[in-house]
């Protein structure tokens, strides 16, 4: 079996266990967009991921995607990770989709230099919240996120897709259902107030991705279910 073939026959489960969990919650799986997380994944293994179907591809780091993007085509990018403002101008550069806008200080920059590099365009974000108050965790404070919220959508440059979020480390997938539904709860509270937010909610990961498409998610970001145990450097 080529890497090409064993890439595409982890996307179909995942994919049918991602149509299950929407089913289970009366919604359409083609609702649910599936990100393929490739930290530490070698450049040749993720573009035999894209010819296997995965080409949504996430990365965590800007320098590590700087590594790749040059080397695998036909990709659609996502920073998945904590970005620092003195690399924002390279995610930019290279990401389609930033998904962890974390302060107004930092759409503020994303927003000028979207306008600088991609002009005539609107670059498209999500703001992450940090659901749990978990110190450990990055992302705005739920008490924080309703006043940024009209700010940085006024910004000309950038497309509030929606929320993001990071599901709690525990024993159960069950346990992080919680979370889930306290993003959904608060895309609700805010586009009701804000009607030009979006409505995405990326959420769940390998270990939980079910329990957040059963609560709503439409986008998922999992790399262990489809790449396998990550290599650390």
């Amino acid at each position: 079996m080529t890497e090409t073939d064993a890439l595409r026959a982890s996307r179909a489960r995942v994919v049918e266990r991602i149509a299950a969990a929407a089913r289970r919650a009366g919604r359409d799986p083609a609702d649910v967009t599936l990100v393929a997380v490739g930290k530490t994944v070698p450049a040749a293994r993720l573009q035999a991921a894209v010819e296997a179907g995965l080409d949504v591809l996430g990365e965590n780091r800007v320098q590590e995607a700087e590594a790749k993007t040059a080397l695998v085509h036909g990709a659609r990018w996502h920073l998945v990770g904590t970005l620092q403002s003195n690399k924002a101008r390279r995610a930019v550069e290279l990401f389609d989709v930033i998904e962890s806008v974390d302060s107004t200080g930092l759409a503020r920059r994303i927003d000028r230099l979207a306008g600088e590099l991609r002009p005539g365009t609107r670059f498209a974000v999500f703001l992450q919240v940090n659901v749990d108050e978990d110190p450990a965790k990055a992302g705005f404070e739920t008490d924080a996120v309703a006043a940024a919220v009209p700010e940085i959508l006024s910004l000309e440059h950038i497309d509030v897709r929606g929320l993001m979020t990071v599901g709690r480390l525990a024993a159960s997938p069950e346990q992080a259902r919680a979370t889930f539904r306290g993003l959904r709860s608060m895309g609700e509270r805010l586009r009701a107030a804000n009607p030009g937010l979006g409505g995405e909610l990326s959420m769940g990961m390998s270990d939980d991705f079910e329990v957040a498409v059963e609560e709503g998610a439409t986008v998922v970001r999992i790399g262990q279910a489809l790449f396998g145990h990550r290599h650390q450097h």
